[in-house]
């Protein structure tokens, strides 16, 4: 009866949640066994769980170098994290489900929906198997195309695990690497071919599941995309573009450079350059994309392109006295009001985090920490190379934001709220704004 009762009290949110959490502490685990970790590296527990944190949060931020640290075996099981962690853990359960030939229940229906931010249950099933048949399409043809480039300095056998892992690692909108060395992709910043296909898995893992089968669906017919996928993809050019221009003006870097850079920036965490010798405008820059992120739907992080999106159209509306509307539609009403609340509780999240790693870590400059903390938060994994020097509180805090970006601010925020309905009504009062 007990079980029961817990069992009703497990919102959606609370088992999207759990699910994460546990596991996170069992890839902790996983990572830390001796078949994982190289002979003669001594890793500490406190970064096995930060490593594992940032793959299933998708983030790539690294303590210790994953190429340095793991064995094979460890790689593996820091890319089935991602994965899983990319994909999200319902969907992967539910599609465990289906693969087993059993059927899932609308309870489970109703924490994909949650999860994967659909408006109905209707048409769950088909669309978690198109989730993994997407997945599987784009990683193999990343990896099939990402091979050339590695295989140029490598063995055929470790070209083949680079470019299947950089695949998942793109695709899933996560800047981990083991190519070794704590380089990330630098030493291929003039490999346009591998460039471009990053780009190109990041721009899709970033867009969400639900557009891409959108243009699928319609051939890529403009006219027939609905206003959610026009404003993810318009929005995403945006970004893409002024990103670009901006980091152009600012840094010293070529214009492959600058594009690489704005679409890593929106949530996947890989680098062509050091960060370290990026000016504070271009710094700031890059904070900017980490904060707004990708899509709903998809396997990044941030606010999210449509918080974004209809916070600009509430706060034009309010200036011009004119209504929300876009790609002539109208914008639902608590469209803005959720926008709202999202970057009000995101910029809370941030700001504290900052504070605290200010006290935490009193000799690290305020950009670089606000730089980690909008990193973590926006599941990015970009660092101007403070992540490995950071102290046990430090990490800690990082490990906690991370997980706050993946489920999203607002989901934390009603993870202890029991819908019950108003028991008292006040007359409305008169407030000054602005």
């Amino acid at each position: 009866m007990e079980s029961k009762k817990v069992k009703r009290h497990l919102s959606p949110a609370r088992i999207i949640a759990l699910g994460f959490a546990g596991v996170i502490l069992l890839g902790s685990l996983l990572l830390i066994m001796p078949f994982s970790v190289r002979p003669g590296v001594d890793l500490a527990y406190i970064d096995s769980l930060y490593t594992s944190t940032s793959a299933v949060c998708v983030t790539g931020l690294i303590a210790v170098d994953a190429g340095d640290t793991f064995t094979p075996v460890g790689q593996f099981i820091l890319g089935a994290l991602i994965q899983v962690g990319g994909l999200g853990v319902t969907a992967v359960g539910a599609g465990i489900i289906l693969l087993m030939g059993r059927k899932v229940n609308l309870r489970g229906r109703t924490v994909v929906r949650e999860a994967m931010n659909l408006d109905s249950g209707r048409g769950i099933v088909q669309f978690v198997r198109s989730i993994f048949a997407t997945t599987l399409l784009i990683e193999g043809l990343g990896a099939l195309l990402s091979y050339p480039s590695f295989a140029m300095t490598r063995g055929p056998l470790k070209a083949i695990g680079l470019s299947i892992f950089h695949s998942v690692a793109a695709f899933n909108n996560s800047g981990f690497d083991i190519l070794g060395g704590g380089t990330n992709l630098i030493p291929y910043q003039s490999d346009v071919l591998l460039n471009l296909v990053t780009c190109a898995l990041i721009i899709f893992g970033g867009i969400g599941f639900l557009v891409i089968r959108e243009m699928w669906q319609t051939r890529l017919n403009w006219k027939k995309f609905s206003m959610h996928t026009k404003v993810v993809l318009s929005t995403t050019a945006f970004l893409l573009i002024s990103g670009t221009l901006l980091l152009k003006a600012t840094e010293d870097i070529t214009w492959l450079g600058a594009f690489f850079h704005s679409v890593s920036a929106r949530t996947a965490g890989f680098s062509t350059y050091a960060l370290g010798e990026f000016s504070t405008s271009g710094l700031l820059v890059l904070i900017l994309l980490m904060f707004i992120g990708a899509s709903p739907g998809s396997t990044g992080g941030g606010i999210k392109t449509t918080t974004f999106f209809s916070l600009l159209q509430g706060i034009k509306a309010a200036a011009t006295n004119h209504s929300e509307k876009a790609f002539r539609y109208s914008l639902p009403r608590e469209a803005f009001r959720k926008a709202a609340v999202i970057t009000l509780l995101a910029l809370g999240v941030v700001v504290t985090g900052t504070y605290l790693m200010s006290v935490f870590e009193p000799q690290l400059d305020l950009r670089d920490i606000l730089f980690e903390i909008v990193s973590a938060f926006g599941t990015v994994g970009l660092s101007t190379g403070i992540t490995g020097g950071l102290t046990v509180p430090s990490k800690l805090l990082s490990i906690f934001i991370m997980y706050i970006g993946r489920l999203g601010p607002l989901t934390v925020a009603s993870l202890w709220y029991f819908t019950r309905g108003e028991l008292t009504q006040y007359p409305e009062g008169n407030i000054a704004i602005g």
